[in-house]
């Protein structure tokens, strides 16, 4: 069904997913890369926004865009991190007892987080082709069937 979409619906539809999925893993978890809370910030559910969530949202970005998802992949944690970082200095503001992430490292941080959802998209890539590369080339002499002195009677 959805192959019969046209592309930039199909476009549409995967990176809005995309974001959704990421962002519902950080409502779940309550975890925004943006704040710091000293050594406490790091940790298990930190791990499961940054790598976790957007290699889903990769797979889901792939499945749902079909052949070329794992570039688009790359959009949806931009996005949902861009916004939330623009909700907390804008916004919402910095709760007590954390600060706002230098703008550098919460580069870094959404530069992993993309890195994490590219290989959920290339993941989702090969869970459609169900094959990743090039096809080997069958070597007649490996083939039982071929006789090679067939043309020369």
């Amino acid at each position: 069904m959805l192959s019969e979409l046209p592309p930039w619906q199909r476009l549409f539809l995967s990176i809005g997913a995309g974001c959704l999925v990421l962002h519902l893993g950080i409502r779940v978890f309550d975890t925004r890369i943006e704040l710091f809370t000293g050594l406490s910030t790091f940790n298990l559910k930190w791990a499961m926004v940054m790598f976790v969530m957007p290699f889903v949202s990769g797979v889901v970005v792939s499945l749902l865009y079909g052949l070329g998802g794992k570039i688009i992949c790359y959009f949806p944690p931009l996005i949902v991190h861009a916004l939330s970082y623009a909700d907390t200095l804008y916004l919402s503001g910095v709760p007590q007892g954390a600060s706002l992430t230098p703008l550098g490292w919460w580069g870094f941080f959404v530069v992993i987080v993309i890195e994490s959802a590219a290989i959920g998209g290339v993941f989702g890539e090969i869970w459609l082709k169900k094959t990743y590369g090039r096809k080997s080339i069958v070597n007649p002499a490996d083939d039982s069937r071929h006789d090679p002195f067939a043309d020369r009677h």
